[in-house]
């Protein structure tokens, strides 16, 4: 490890100096070496330890600016270790046997950051599917963008359908994630499709009920979330997923995102294994 680190060392003097960049800090190095060294030496749990988990675990992924502030880098920079950090969610996820992972990775308000910020996220849905989509598709995830697609760039949009498309037989994990994403946009595109059939004759209002209104947000048939997770410390949903985490449990880690190990999601699902959920009944 020593040796990586090294490495990782002598190419991060290599970064420029110019006006409106700064590299990354040699704390951040630190801050890696301790985070590898935590997963090299972290045994992670088996499925049969914990007593009970999740059927569906929501992230909204928050903290890739102070990180990028925290290591004197530029934001972009917080977002491409946050996307780095989000493989092994994913992949511990898949282990587990997680049946749905909700991934809050771009809302309808983030179009209101800069434009640097938005190009360099937009570029990363770009190189998160080129680098994932053929592990994706091998350990039969199934891909479900939730969001408008349509207000996206063409290059964007294009593949994100064709990983939805590549994916859509595949029954395993069922990875969501939110990008142009709103949760009250999502309730009033779910109900201008039912009065849209109402207003056809193909259905009546009073058929209206809770299982057809769920049946028409994008997470269709999936279960409602089990487990929120908000990583920063952040106490607030943001518009994610509102009908859906009606009876989720939260947890709100302080742990900035690029940092929220494997070991911490472990930590987080033995912590909700031991909440006892009523439902409102006793």
């Amino acid at each position: 490890m020593k040796q990586l680190i090294n490495w990782i060392q002598s190419r991060l003097h290599r970064y420029p100096e110019r006006p409106g960049h700064q590299r990354p800090s040699v704390k951040w190095v630190d801050d890696l070496e301790r985070k590898i060294s935590g997963a090299i030496t972290y045994q992670p749990k088996n499925r049969e330890d914990f007593p009970s988990l999740p059927r569906h675990v929501a992230i909204i992924m928050d903290g890739n600016g102070r990180w990028a502030k925290k290591h004197r880098a530029e934001v972009a920079f917080g977002h491409r270790a946050g996307t780095e950090n989000l493989r092994e969610i994913i992949r511990r996820s898949d282990e587990l046997g997680i049946g749905s992972l909700s991934l809050y990775a771009f809302s309808t308000e983030n179009w209101r950051r800069s434009p640097q910020e938005v190009a360099a996220l937009m570029q990363l849905i770009l190189d998160f599917f080129a680098s994932e989509i053929n592990e994706l598709e091998a350990k039969n995830v199934r891909i479900l963008i939730l969001g408008d697609k349509n207000d996206l760039p063409d290059a964007q949009r294009d593949t994100l359908l064709q990983a939805e498309q590549r994916t859509a037989k595949n029954t395993g994990l069922h990875l969501n994630i939110a990008i142009n994403y709103g949760g009250r946009a999502e309730l009033t595109r779910a109900a201008r499709e039912l009065g849209e059939l109402c207003a056809a004759g193909s259905l009546q209002p009073e058929d209206i009920d809770e299982r057809l209104m769920g049946a028409h947000l994008y997470t269709g048939d999936q279960p409602d979330v089990d487990l929120m997770i908000r990583t920063s410390g952040e106490m607030r949903l943001s518009n994610f997923l509102l009908w859906q985490v009606a009876y989720a449990e939260f947890l709100f880690p302080r742990t900035l995102w690029p940092d929220f190990s494997v070991k911490e999601y472990d930590e987080a699902l033995m912590a909700f294994s031991g909440r006892q959920r009523r439902f409102g009944g006793r």
